[in-house]
């Protein structure tokens, strides 16, 4: 199975923007589709966005639609996330997710994750 590595988290003011990248390796892409979860510390861990195997067809969380933009590019095994408008309360620690389904949008529901990337939007 394929393993993630996620990277470009960091620390942005209020209304700015960010990408995260999450690397895949070890396994066939394209047989995955993709997902991005968030969990800030107390909380539990949620759904932010998917992408189909293929990158057509997305799906977002009502709190970040409109504002982040998830994508993929199967020949360099990479999934992104863009974050625009960013603010404070998408501060998070953000985890990309691999899964034969999709969407899945339920936490206990995955198996393969990254190590995750801190995402801090100060105020």
């Amino acid at each position: 199975q394929v393993q993630l590595v996620e990277s470009g988290g960091g620390v942005v003011q209020a209304g700015g923007s960010l990408r995260l990248s999450c690397a895949a390796s070890g396994g066939t892409f394209s047989d995955y589709a993709m997902g991005w979860f968030r969990q800030a510390p107390g909380n539990e861990r949620d759904f932010v966005a998917a992408i189909d195997f293929s990158g057509d067809d997305t799906y977002y969380s009502h709190r970040v639609k409109g504002r982040f933009t998830v994508s993929r590019d199967n020949a360099k095994n990479t999934v992104y996330l863009q974050m625009d408008s960013l603010k404070p309360e998408d501060t998070a620690v953000y985890y990309c997710a691999a899964h034969g389904s999709y969407p899945v949008t339920i936490a206990m529901m995955i198996t393969i994750w990254g190590q995750g990337a801190q995402v801090t939007v100060s105020s």
